[in-house]
């Protein structure tokens, strides 16, 4: 009886000889696809004096009552944004947010479903690689589409937004064209990742694929502030900052949102895409050497100075150190006033 009782609460809690039970993803989909919708975008372009519409499909996920995280790749550009619900309500939705360096965008919908199955953004850090992870979306149109796998690694490209590195996470599950935008859940049902993009030779799926990570999401879309909001830049190390001739390893401005504190310091952003060092990335901008008197050579060192701004209250003058057309340039900025108050070079 009493071995019977033990294998009883072992069922109950999932573990079994040691090892997890297998997750029920039958379950588990029809628990969360309510979640997940389906975006088909409407581009207007001109050709020779005529209007063409282009039309796209991608996926996305609703974490507030009228909001919903995508890839930034799945509506950049769009006049027209049509989400598409699994019991079949199409709402239209905006952009409010969409950051390249990351790949991940903010939509706000014109109205609210009439009743929200809305999903749980995890944090990303906790799930092991190894673990088994689904992703739901809309392969090739075909919407409510489950697939699972597990999460195979996580890769950091030098990238940064909203204050913090960008992670992506890779996994051997199934993604398809459609599924960008998608929601990579964990066996918890909440949300890891925002389907990103694959490698492939073939021009399908050959195993390897890649989301943004929820924290990443987070972080840049819902909870970045201060000093270091409303950029995204590319870490550069001793080598490729030799190459194009920069003062050593620093983070070079990629975008730059003009309202934003950082903006309103005159940061400037790059303007030539280029690929170096197998990375691409955007030339022209300003290279980040000091951000209030704290060196920013390494992601390490990024992390620091975040930590350190973080609590800065907007009423607090900053220093960003640059190198700019050849010089080291100082930019001193009063936030309230919003005001360029000092601009030198050394």
């Amino acid at each position: 009886m009493r071995t019977l009782l033990t294998l009883v609460i072992l069922l109950t809690s999932g573990i079994v000889n040691g090892m997890p039970v297998a997750a029920n993803f039958a379950d588990l989909y029809e628990k969360h696809s309510k979640s997940v919708v389906t975006i088909y975008t409407t581009t207007i372009s001109t050709v020779n004096g005529s209007s063409k519409a282009s039309r796209g499909v991608g996926s996305g996920v609703l974490i507030e009552e009228n909001q919903i995280i995508t890839a930034a790749h799945v509506v950049d550009g769009a006049h027209v944004i049509n989400v598409q619900f699994n019991d079949g309500a199409n709402i239209k939705a905006s952009v409010v947010t969409s950051l390249d360096a990351s790949d991940i965008a903010l939509l706000k919908l014109e109205k609210s479903h009439p009743n929200p199955t809305v999903a749980v953004l995890a944090d990303s850090d906790q799930t092991r690689i190894g673990s088994k992870v689904f992703i739901i979306g809309s392969p090739f149109g075909i919407s409510q589409t489950l697939s699972v796998g597990h999460l195979s690694g996580r890769m950091n490209r030098g990238l940064m937004v909203g204050g913090a590195p960008i992670e992506f996470l890779q996994t051997d599950t199934a993604i398809n064209t459609g599924n960008s935008g998608g929601p990579m859940f964990n066996t918890d049902g909440e949300v890891i990742g925002i389907v990103s993009f694959i490698l492939t030779k073939s021009g399908g799926f050959d195993g390897i694929g890649f989301a943004t990570s929820s924290n990443t999401a987070r972080q840049a879309l819902l909870t970045s502030s201060g000093v270091l909001a409303g950029f995204e830049g590319i870490m550069l190390d001793d080598q490729i900052a030799s190459l194009l001739n920069f003062p050593g390893p620093g983070l070079l401005v990629q975008r730059v949102v003009a309202d934003s504190l950082i903006g309103r310091a005159g940061l400037i952003a790059g303007a030539t895409p280029a690929r170096i060092g197998g990375q691409s990335m955007m030339l022209g901008g300003d290279f980040i050497l000091e951000i209030n008197g704290l060196i920013c050579r390494t992601p390490h060192d990024f992390q620091m100075i975040r930590a350190a701004t973080i609590s800065l209250n907007e009423s607090e003058p900053y220093a960003i150190k640059v190198f700019r057309n050849g010089e080291v340039v100082e930019l001193l900025t009063d936030s309230t006033s919003a005001d360029l108050v000092g601009l030198t070079s050394h």
